[in-house]
């Protein structure tokens, strides 16, 4: 992924008000992102628990996401369906995001189980890995695989948005 900057984010979300788009918190270290290991951007929101974000880079444009999820959790270990990486207890979360456009103003949604600090990118090139889960031993797949699984997950969980 190419650096972004506060401007690029703001300016790239979807399904969100203007009003909201400027509020919201955009990472204070975007300078020391790992931009050549990243695939989207995503953070969540310290001030507010239960909100995350994501920039995802979608042809010639980024596509920015407001999601929400539940802090509790279930407890149980889960895959994030994004790197297929397994966390024990609130490492994944249902991330939910209202959709674009018309859609979304009448309060329809989508989710998907994802890894809750959005580091895929990282766990699928074993820059990071869960605190007490696993990457499954993947023996036929290779890294390139892995890391192309992820950009075509995430970037099906963007075209829902659309549909």
């Amino acid at each position: 992924m190419q650096p972004i900057t506060e401007r690029d984010i703001r300016s790239s979300f979807v399904n969100c008000s203007k009003g909201d788009t400027k509020r919201l918190p955009v990472p204070r270290d975007l300078g020391d992102r790992p931009w050549d290991d990243l695939d989207f951007l995503g953070w969540t929101d310290p001030s507010f628990p239960g909100r995350g974000y994501l920039v995802v880079p979608r042809d010639e444009e980024m596509v920015g996401i407001a999601l929400r999820y539940e802090t509790g959790g279930s407890g149980k270990s889960q895959m994030c369906t994004i790197c297929m990486t397994t966390h024990t207890a609130h490492g994944v979360s249902l991330m939910a995001a209202a959709k674009a456009g018309e859609s979304g103003r009448r309060g329809n949604t989508i989710g998907t189980l994802m890894c809750t600090d959005l580091a895929c990118s990282l766990y699928a090139r074993n820059k990071r890995r869960p605190a007490l889960g696993q990457r499954y031993r993947e023996d036929l797949i290779t890294p390139e695989e892995k890391i192309e699984r992820v950009r075509q997950n995430i970037a099906t969980f963007v075209q829902r948005l659309y549909s």
